[in-house]
């Protein structure tokens, strides 16, 4: 369809597209990994849905396809599939439409990649290549206009908008998704969010997805008061809540939309449409609401001019003691703990005080959940030793959180643990530990992690929500100088301290070869202070089942052999080493932290 002839029909009508896709799939068929994948596994349901929109009322209907990227298909085994998918996905919407009595629009859908704070966050020219990509798929086989919907990084519609443009000529919806608030993430009112569209060769701005049907009635609002803007508006039937496996929304009403509609009409809405629990019932009362109705004449507000991003709080540099210690290139020592099996801290508060009193130690490092085991959260552990005035650099997982569970614990840990170091870790899977059966969380990893410290320092959460106020987390990352794919560690290493890092922890190291090796690889001295991790050892048979059971730990060979040799005497080479290594790091890295010997903390001050 020419982009002349959609708007020519937009100009004394209101088209009615179709409602949740997803939702109906699931109940016609029952979860699935991937609801795109059934243009080939279940043509035929996919099929029926497309009728039953139709015959509700439905002028548009979109492809299967809202997912049917490489960069979502790919993790499924799917990343061949994106042409096949797409394809197959008009094939059955066109069958759809053949059977109609009537004409039906097919918009071509397309979903966001959900890269968020993800381990792997590609480049501008690489989004770019797979909304192509995708784009191209459903146009060979025949759309009329492509539907972006559910974004909620303004960055990336702008990308798939030039992505699609980078060769058709078809229209574009262009649809966000906005909280309770009216805003996208960094803050961004619709207002900005339309500036920045209008002059993209788009036909319609608009809506999607997350809110109600009253809840998006002000966001078309704010929309239909920019100059010359078409807009489209498709809810939700309302907010979702979780029973057993299922997500259920609730039980929206026909009339309830169809009030909606009325509403929407009024304020100047070109497309009405039904997203997540909306089903042909809600869109057959909004095209009867609706069908003797024209669209209005918004009237324009005010002419929008482009809105930047709103100003994050100054970023407040880490103050902790830890922290000064390493600007002031003074090195520094931490000791390892674990934080308890139980509820009893004694133990903990003993040995750390033993610790402490030595004078020779600047603060204590805590494992989280270390080879997947319950414990005691790192993080509350640490804000009783800080209220007992021991400085503490805990560990967080992104195992155990998703994004909005990490920001949480990090805010209660700044505000009422008075923790100041964190060391963003990914964490071991579960299936290492004693609940094999359990699932990680994963939505992040380490670098998503130090993304989020470094938003929080700015006083913003990850949404580009204001704090009130900023954090000024010292942050950690961990780093593996003999990890077995040396180039991809580095990889990670560098875009850990590009997300914010501040300090590094190594992975116990037990010669300096092994160091001197990794700076060459590396090309130099890394630009943030390095601390090293040094792990006496007890016998020959600890040594040998570390260096072959344990990923990321590399025992020399000399080693191995010259504790075997010592017999009896096996600690005391042990220990020997720790003591050869730690007077050595003295002279290259900022600090070291020593893990003691099966717990007993008080050992590690033979080391010291």
């Amino acid at each position: 369809m020419k982009i002349q002839d959609f708007n020519e029909r937009l100009k004394d009508s209101i088209l009615i597209a179709d409602g949740a896709m997803g939702s109906l799939l699931h109940e016609a068929v029952g979860p699935q990994r991937c609801f795109d994948e059934l243009n080939s596994t279940e043509p035929e349901a996919v099929f029926r849905v497309h009728q039953a929109y139709i015959e509700a009322g439905a002028q548009i209907i979109e492809t299967n396809t809202f997912g049917a990227n490489r960069f979502k298909l790919e993790p499924l085994g799917l990343g061949d599939e994106v042409q096949g998918l797409n394809g197959r996905g008009v094939k059955i919407a066109r069958e759809a439409r053949d059977s109609a009595t009537r004409e039906v629009l097919i918009a071509g859908s397309i979903g966001p990649l959900g890269i968020g704070v993800q381990a792997r966050h590609p480049e501008p020219a690489e989004i770019l290549a797979i909304f192509r990509e995708q784009a191209l798929a459903l146009e060979e086989r025949g759309v009329d206009l492509y539907i972006l919907e559910t974004f909620s990084y303004i960055e990336e519609i702008l990308l798939a908008i030039d992505a699609i443009r980078s060769f058709s000529g078809l229209p574009i919806v262009a649809q966000l998704t906005y909280s309770e608030e009216g805003t996208i993430f960094g803050d961004l009112r619709p207002g900005g969010v339309a500036a920045l569209l209008k002059n993209k060769n788009v036909q319609i701005i608009g809506a999607n997805c997350t809110l109600g049907p009253q809840s998006l009635l002000p966001i078309l609002q704010e929309l239909a008061g920019v100059d010359g803007l078409r807009i489209s508006g498709m809810p939700n039937a309302g907010f979702p809540k979780r029973e057993g496996d299922r997500i259920v929304y609730p039980k929206s009403s026909p009339e309830y939309f169809a009030l909606f509609a009325r509403e929407a009409a009024a304020l100047g809405v070109r497309i009405l449409g039904g997203c997540c629990g909306t089903t042909p019932a809600h869109v057959r009362a909004m095209a009867e609401a609706v069908k003797s109705l024209r669209p209005v004449k918004a009237t324009a507000v005010a002419r929008v001019e482009a809105v930047a991003k709103p100003a994050p709080a100054l970023q407040r540099e880490p103050e902790s003691k830890f922290w000064k210690k390493l600007q002031k290139n003074e090195f520094t020592v931490c000791v390892e703990i674990d934080p308890p099996k139980g509820i009893a801290l004694d133990r903990v508060y003993e040995q750390v005080d033993k610790i402490m009193a030595s004078r020779k130690v600047d603060a204590i490092d805590i494992n989280s959940g270390a080879m997947a085991r319950v414990g005691m959260d790192a993080l509350i552990t640490a804000g009783a030793l800080e209220a007992r005035g021991v400085e503490t650099v805990p560990h967080l997982t992104t195992r155990d959180y998703n994004i909005i569970g990490l920001q949480a614990m990090l805010l209660g840990a700044w505000t009422v643990g008075g923790v100041r170091n964190v060391l963003a870790i990914t964490g071991d899977p579960p299936s290492v530990g004693d609940y094999p059966e359990t699932s990680g969380v994963y939505e992040v990893d380490s670098v998503g992690l130090v993304k989020v410290l470094h938003r929080l320092n700015q006083g913003t959460d990850w949404a580009g929500k204001t704090l009130g106020g900023a954090t000024n987390f010292a942050i950690g990352v961990a780093v593996n100088p003999v990890a077995d794919d040396l180039d991809g560690e580095i990889a990670r290493f560098q875009a850990k301290i590009e997300a914010g890092a501040h300090f590094a922890m190594t992975q116990p190291i037990f010669d300096p070869e092994h160091w001197y090796a990794f700076l060459k690889k590396l090309g130099g001295k890394p630009s943030i202070p390095v601390l090293i991790g040094i792990w006496p050892l007890n016998s020959y048979k600890q040594a040998l089942r570390l260096n072959n059971e344990v990923p990321g730990i590399v025992i020399p060979q000399p080693l191995l052999k010259s504790l075997e040799a010592a017999g009896a005497a096996a600690r005391d080479r042990g220990f020997e080493c720790a003591r050869e290594m730690l007077t050595w790091s003295r002279t290259e890295l900022a600090g070291a932290y020593l893990i003691p010997p099966f717990k007993r903390y008080e050992e590690v001050l033979e080391i010291l």
